[in-house]
């Protein structure tokens, strides 16, 4: 073969290593931006979790956490959010398998226990409004609202994102850019089991006690 020949067609396995280095490159580039997303959305739980440390003792007469909170109802909630952080974890490792079928069924078992979970807050919201303790009661009540709120936002918006995951494996399967998808999900749903974490601590178990 010519030297021509061989420069118009490239190098064996230049077009491999081509892709293989596009595939890098596009991995890099998107864990980069999403971890750059999720430390704006730190900035954002900060703000949140700092505004009702200041206000949470603003009830203007009306009811305080220790009168509306309750523990239990609160903890079966959080069992239900950290056992959908475990059940997505072993969907992460069967996609390292190349297990399809696993990676859907665990998907399933987090969407419901995410389902839960959300199912769960928004009847504690409804409650409390029901009782005449909403957001326009006190301060308190706006900071614990918004805060919980968006929190709450998320892990809906995770359960779409999670919804579509689902659909996706079923017709591309677990390899190439679904892997890369898959990872941004997971990094994505545990960081809000961090921050239910610290609002269980710092909102529900502070307040009740």
């Amino acid at each position: 073969m010519s030297s021509s020949t061989l420069s118009h067609h490239g190098a064996p396995g230049a077009a491999v290593h081509h892709e293989d280095d596009h595939h890098h490159d596009v991995d890099g580039t998107t864990q980069l931006g999403f971890w750059i997303y999720l430390m704006s959305d730190c900035i954002i739980f900060a703000s949140l979790f700092a505004t009702y440390a200041v206000l949470s003792g603003a009830t203007d007469g009306g009811p305080t956490s220790r009168e509306i909170f309750e523990l239990g109802f609160v903890f079966v909630e959080t069992m239900f959010l950290l056992a959908s952080s475990g059940t997505c974890g072993m969907a992460m490792l069967a996609a390292d398998r190349g297990d399809t079928d696993r990676v859907s069924l665990w998907l399933k078992v987090t969407f419901v226990l995410g389902a839960c979970f959300i199912g769960m807050e928004l009847y504690e919201f409804t409650h409390l409004i029901e009782e005449g303790a909403g957001p326009q009661r006190s301060a308190f009540l706006s900071a614990f609202f918004t805060l919980v709120g968006t929190h709450g936002v998320h892990v809906t918006a995770g359960l779409i994102w999670m919804a579509v995951l689902m659909f996706q494996v079923k017709r591309f399967g677990v390899g190439g850019f679904m892997a890369r998808r898959l990872m941004t999900f997971s990094m994505f749903w545990h960081f809000l089991d961090v921050v239910w974490i610290c609002v269980f601590t710092l909102v529900y178990l502070k307040g009740a006690l």
